[in-house]
């Protein structure tokens, strides 16, 4: 029978947003940024295996997990950004977790404060990429103004166990992997998350906002931010990702200064949630890299 899961890590408000943290231990710090429709508790399972090499802080964006909606409406990845920021400089120079949207957020975070970023693991980042997908596809029409608005009013209309099936079956290679707390837990979450009035605009809001990075030209541009980022960087994409494209992964290994490249044949979208004891080894050596200053290098 398949071992019961931990308890996902306890919460506080730090500033503006709600943060989960492993216990004080480990002098290092990470911070773990959740991609769109998710939240802290999507890192859990990576928190506890990589407990003993640093103190780890899981950010619920905000509007997200039990974060309340920003106070200014701004749901923008940039928006965001500013969130993980004030996080960051709560917990000092730390290294840097982000997954899907997460990681378009994460990615902009050490372009602009390298300062506060120690090394960058990205799983399966929501880099710009035009090229046509299902997943993607959804996202960009929940992003139509009215439209995206209409789509949500509807799928609340349907039970949170059909709703989040789905979303597991998207995002996970093999849906029936996951262990039946975790469903549980997911369940109850979206219940919760249903009687919020601002639920559903944080979900529309944010997707506006990464869909607007794949268009955004100039300086801004996440592929130019990437090229900017200082930090020793590890990207893990998984072959079944239905949502990122892991050819994009070549790009990100012309593109990004100091980086290795990780495919997990077995994975899809969320692969710190899928095998988090492999992404917890291939992160450890680069946090490892890191203390003796070599760089990853590309393969």
């Amino acid at each position: 029978m398949t071992a019961e899961p931990i308890p996902h890590w306890p919460g506080q408000m730090i500033g503006s947003v709600h943060v989960r943290s492993t216990p004080q231990g480990p002098g290092e710090q990470a911070v773990f940024v959740h991609g769109l429709a998710g939240s802290a508790t999507n890192w859990t399972d990576l928190m506890d295996e990589l407990k003993d090499t640093v103190t780890g802080h899981a950010i619920d964006l905000p509007g997200a997990g039990f974060s309340p909606a920003p106070a200014d409406g701004d749901y923008t990845v940039a928006g965001h950004a500013r969130a993980v920021i004030g996080l960051l400089e709560e917990t000092g120079q730390a290294h840097l977790f982000g997954n899907s949207m997460g990681g378009a957020i994460a990615v902009r975070v050490a372009a602009t404060r390298p300062d506060l970023v120690r090394s960058l693991t990205l799983v399966s980042p929501a880099l710009p990429d035009l090229l046509p997908r299902y997943g993607p596809a959804r996202v960009a029409a929940a992003a139509v103004p009215k439209l995206g608005e209409w789509v949500a009013s509807r799928l609340r209309l349907l039970p949170p166990e059909h709703r989040v099936n789905a979303s597991i079956a998207m995002v996970w290679a093999n849906a029936d992997a996951v262990h039946p707390v975790r469903l549980r837990d997911a369940v109850e979450e979206l219940r919760r998350r249903d009687c919020l009035p601002y639920s559903g605009e944080a979900m529309i809001c944010s997707a506006r906002g990464i869909v607007a990075e794949y268009f955004r030209r100039g300086e801004d541009n996440l592929w130019r931010q990437a090229a900017k980022v200082q930090s020793p960087t590890l990207i893990v994409h998984g072959r079944h990702d239905r949502l990122v494209r892991p050819a994009t992964a070549a790009r990100a290994g012309r593109t990004f200064r100091q980086v290795r490249l990780v495919l997990l044949p077995t994975a899809g979208h969320v692969a710190m949630m899928e095998m988090p004891d492999v992404v917890a080894a291939e992160a450890r050596r680069l946090i490892s890299e890191t203390r003796l200053g070599n760089a990853p290098l590309a393969n």
